[in-house]
């Protein structure tokens, strides 16, 4: 079983804005709604792989409803706890005469602890021993910055392995309970170590450093350039693959989406990497943060190039 966790998610609104200029009158070229937020675009990335997957969080109002439905309309199924408070929407501007992409994001509501506590009930519920959680995104607002280290803690005392892709506090903290795997870019990963990096082998070292404590994997985001995949024993660079870029938003997720696939299906180290960043690649192609078809990923695979570190 692989569960995701989104605590903040949100009802994406994408927007395709030429020429996108401040201080003036913009006609939307075309939109679109994708139901968003870092664990739910995880669970649509591994339903795209083929792999099912329970998406859990908080939702409200609405909003929530919408996204549920078109999480159940996907194929993806759902146990959320429910709040009185409508859900989020960001709206993200792509603008491909100035090859901008802007997002406008709203805060997540404060929720109760009791809600929270649902959550975690439910997660316990659906997740044993040998299964993946995915933690991401940001936790709500007044939520204590200590929320996925102790989830992580109760997870790990009962086999179960968590992912974390967050940042800032969340991050800080949550390394401390050693994740199975983590996805900093390399900014996160300087803020988390205390160093500043002048070059790929330093990167290297910083994750390392975070491994010796006791997570397992360490992946590095470095945006264009690709990733750094790294675990006690093995490190390898992965390059940026060139294609045309519709939309960032998701990009990230898509390659997290691909890392549990990998695991979920025993692949080796190498061919995980290698499906981290074609899907995160293709991802980039596709509007919104609607998950890329199949034949675009095999396109891409052919074109991964990794070496060993």
């Amino acid at each position: 079983m692989i569960v995701t966790v989104t605590l903040t998610p949100a009802l994406d609104k994408t927007v395709i804005l030429p020429d996108f200029r401040v201080n003036e009158v913009n006609r939307i070229q075309s939109l679109r709604l994708d139901p968003g937020g870092k664990g739910i675009n995880v669970s649509k990335g591994l339903r795209a792989l083929g792999v099912d997957s329970l998406a859990t969080g908080i939702l409200g109002g609405d909003t929530g409803r919408y996204i549920e439905k078109s999480l159940h309309e996907a194929g993806i199924a759902c146990d959320f706890a429910w709040t009185d408070r409508d859900t989020r929407t960001n709206l993200k501007v792509v603008d491909p005469v100035r090859h901008t992409n802007t997002d406008i994001n709203e805060p997540g509501a404060p929720v109760s602890a009791e809600t929270l506590g649902e959550v975690l009930a439910k997660v316990e519920a659906a997740a044993g021993p040998g299964d993946i959680v995915v933690l991401a995104g940001k936790a709500p607002a007044d939520t204590p910055d200590t929320i996925f280290a102790d989830w992580t803690r109760r997870l790990g005392a009962r086999g179960v392995q968590v992912y974390m892709d967050a940042d800032g506090e969340l991050l800080v903290e949550g390394v401390k309970a050693c994740p199975a795997l983590i996805k900093p870019n390399d900014a996160e990963l300087g803020r988390l170590t205390g160093r500043s990096f002048s070059g790929i082998g330093e990167i290297v070292d910083a994750a390392r450093q975070l491994i010796s404590g006791g997570i397992g994997t360490v992946v590095v985001s470095l945006g264009g350039d690709g990733a750094l995949f790294v675990t006690r024993d093995r490190a390898l660079r992965g390059y940026g693959l060139k294609v045309e870029v519709q939309s960032t938003v998701g990009a990230g997720d898509s390659m997290l989406a691909a890392l549990v696939c990998a695991a979920e299906r025993h692949m080796s180290f190498r061919d995980g990497c290698a499906l981290a960043l074609a899907f995160s690649a293709a991802a980039v192609t596709t509007p919104g943060t609607q998950p890329a078809e199949q034949a675009v990923v095999d396109a891409l695979l052919s074109q991964v190039c990794l070496s060993e570190i």
